[in-house]
């Protein structure tokens, strides 16, 4: 039997963080701010979590634009704790990953721009 599109995105958040085991959560947001799919902590508010990654990437295009640094690829914020990065997927999603602060990020980037190419063929 075939796997709906919530099931393929949820597969699709599992096998990132079976990749990146330094990924601690993640979730695909609707540009909207609606979430799609997670794969978040129970501590952590999914629908915060998806208003606050469309705010971010929304913010960080208009940036990038403004300034000059042509189209946004990425956003991410460095806390004391980890780090929390952000993906467009096309134009309509937004990859949001939370990892931890030791995380080797570059292989954390290559892991995710290889799951935003899966994502953007399901969406």
């Amino acid at each position: 039997m075939a796997k709906s599109r919530t099931d393929q995105l949820h597969e699709r958040l599992r096998d990132l963080q079976v990749s990146s085991p330094d990924v601690e959560a993640a979730a695909i947001v609707s540009v909207d701010g609606l979430n799609m799919a997670s794969s978040l902590p129970g501590n952590i508010e999914e629908d915060r979590v998806s208003a606050m990654s469309a705010a971010m990437l929304s913010l960080g295009e208009r940036i990038a634009s403004e300034l000059g640094r042509g189209e946004l690829e990425q956003v991410y914020v460095k806390g004391e704790h980890g780090f929390v990065i952000l993906s467009a997927i096309g134009e309509e999603a937004v990859l949001t990953v939370l990892a931890r602060e030791q995380a080797k990020l570059g292989l954390i980037f290559l892991d995710m721009s290889r799951a935003v190419k899966e994502l953007e063929k399901l969406l």
